[in-house]
C-alpha cells in the first residue's frame, strides 16, 4: 500500500468564509453574488429585488463592507425575522399579490451597536491619518492655478491658493486625505470642468475666464464626492455634515440668552502680512512680525493713534502692496515677493509707514483677501488717545428745573432764527 507522507487539504470552495473575508468584493448577505465596493448601489438593488431586504440609512454606515459581512454571518446563524422588521406591501390585495419586505435598521440594538463600533473605528483611523498629514513635512505638490511648486507642509499650498488665487477649500486642519483631494480637483480641471457649477468647457482659457468672472473658484458643497475629505463628516455617528451644521445653527438661535462666561475663543490662525507664517493668537503673530520683519504693529497703532477702521485700512493697504510685489514705503516694484522682502529687510522699510493720505482711503475698507482672519482680531485700544481726543472739552448741561424759563433762554432758540 502507498503511504501518505504529508498532510492533505481538501480544495476550498471559492465561496468559503476565508475567500469572502479576503476578497475586495462585497458579497450579497443571502447568496453568492458579489459586487465591487464601487458598485454598492447595484448590490443594494439586488438584495431588494431578489431577497426583499432594505437597509435603512445605508449612506451613514461607516464601513459598508464590514457591515455586510457581519450580517451575512448573523443571517447564516438565525432567521432574518429575528433581526428585521417585516413590512407587508399590498396588504389589501389577494394573498398571492402581497409581498413581505425586511427592514434592517438601527432600531435593532445589535445593528446600532455595530454601526457605532464601525464609526468609532473609522474615526480613529481618520484622526490618525489627519495627524500624520498635519505633521508631514515631505508634502510636495504644484499649485493648480499658477504651476508654482510647494514643498514642506500642505498648509503652505492651501494658504497660497487662498491668498493668491482666492481659492479656499477650508483650513488645512479641517481637511484629511489631502493628496487625494487635490488629485480629484486637478482631475476635474484637466477635464475642463468648473469646480463649482461643474459645467464642462471647450478649452482651458475659457474655463479659467469663467471661474474668474463668475467667482467660481470654490468647490460645490453639495457634491457628496468631497465629503470624505472633511473631518466634520467623521465626527458624529449617524449624521451628515449638513445635519451637524443645521443643529449648530439651531443651537445658536436657541441659546442666545444663555451664559457665555465659560466660552473659549478658538485659535485664529491669522497669517503674517509679509510671509506665509501663521499663528493661533494675534500676540504670537505680532511677535513674529516684530522679530522676523521689524514691523511692530501694536507700537505703530499706538504711536499713530489708529482706531479700528484705520487699522483695517492699513492692513488691507499693506496686503495689497505686498500682493503686487511693491514696497509700500518707497513704491519700488519687484519681480517676486521674495525679492521684495529682501529689499524691505535691507532698507528697513518695514518699520516706516508712508503718509497717512496714501493708505487712509475708503478703498481700503474692503479686504484684499476675503478670508483674512487678522481683520477679525483688530480692536480699539482703550489707552489710545487720538488727536481729536487729546484736549478735554467741558460739557455743561442746561438747567432744566424750570422748563418754561429753559424754552425762553435755551441756546437752541438760535437755530430758529
Amino acid at each position: 500500500t502507498e503511504c501518505i507522507l504529508e498532510p492533505l487539504s481538501l480544495p476550498e470552495s471559492p465561496g468559503g468564509a476565508d475567500a469572502v473575508e479576503s476578497s475586495p468584493c462585497v458579497p450579497c448577505i443571502f447568496c453568492k453574488e458579489c459586487y465591487l465596493l464601487a458598485e454598492q448601489n447595484q448590490l443594494l438593488k439586488h438584495m431588494i429585488i431578489e431577497h426583499k431586504l432594505v437597509i435603512a440609512d445605508v449612506k451613514l454606515v461607516a464601513d459598508f463592507r464590514s457591515y455586510i459581512l457581519y450580517w451575512k454571518r448573523r443571517f447564516a446563524e438565525q432567521p432574518v425575522t429575528d433581526f428585521c422588521s417585516v413590512i407587508r406591501t399590498n396588504s389589501k390585495a389577494p394573498l398571492e399579490e402581497q409581498d413581505n419586505y425586511f427592514l434592517l435598521c438601527d432600531v435593532l440594538p445589535e445593528d446600532r451597536l455595530l454601526r457605532e463600533q464601525l464609526q468609532q473605528k473609522r474615526l480613529r483611523e481618520i484622526l490618525e491619518q489627519q495627524q500624520q498629514e498635519r505633521c508631514d513635512t515631505s508634502f510636495h505638490s504644484m499649485c493648480m492655478f499658477c504651476d508654482q511648486e510647494f514643498t514642506g507642509n500642505r498648509s503652505v499650498l492651501l494658504n497660497h491658493m487662498a491668498r493668491e488665487h482666492a481659492f479656499n477649500i477650508g483650513l488645512p486642519d479641517n481637511i484629511v486625505n489631502c493628496y487625494e483631494f487635490l488629485a480629484v480637483l486637478q482631475g476635474k480641471l484637466d477635464n475642463l470642468q468648473c469646480l463649482y457649477c461643474e459645467k464642462v468647457f471647450r478649452d482651458k482659457n475659457t474655463l479659467k475666464d469663467h471661474m474668474r468672472k463668475k467667482q467660481h473658484r470654490r468647490i460645490n458643497a453639495k457634491n457628496k464626492e468631497y465629503d470624505k475629505f472633511y473631518i466634520i463628516n467623521y465626527l458624529e455617528f449617524g449624521k451628515s455634515w449638513e445635519e451637524v451644521q443645521s443643529e449648530d445653527d439651531r443651537e445658536l438661535l436657541d441659546n442666545l440668552e444663555e451664559d457665555w462666561s465659560d466660552w473659549e475663543e478658538h485659535p485664529v490662525c491669522a497669517v503674517c502680512l509679509f510671509c506665509e507664517q501663521q499663528a493661533d493668537t494675534t500676540e504670537k503673530l505680532y511677535l513674529h512680525m516684530q522679530k522676523s520683519h521689524g514691523f511692530d504693529f501694536p507700537k505703530i497703532k499706538s504711536e499713530h493713534g489708529l482706531n479700528f477702521y484705520q487699522q483695517v485700512k492699513l492692513v488691507n493697504f499693506i496686503r495689497r502692496e505686498i500682493h503686487h510685489c511693491r514696497c509700500y514705503n518707497c513704491q519700488e516694484k519687484f519681480q517676486s515677493k521674495e525679492v521684495l522682502i529682501s529689499h524691505m529687510e535691507e532698507t528697513k522699510h518695514f518699520a516706516f509707514l508712508p503718509a497717512r493720505s496714501t493708505w487712509d482711503q475708503p478703498q481700503y475698507y474692503f479686504p484684499t483677501y476675503e478670508n483674512d482672519t487678522l481683520l477679525c482680531t483688530l480692536s480699539d485700544s482703550e489707552d489710545v488717545i487720538t488727536e481729536d481726543q487729546s484736549e478735554e472739552v467741558p460739557v455743561v448741561s442746561e438747567d432744566i428745573s424750570s422748563l418754561k424759563a429753559l424754552k425762553q433762554s435755551s441756546v437752541l432758540n438760535q437755530l430758529l432764527c
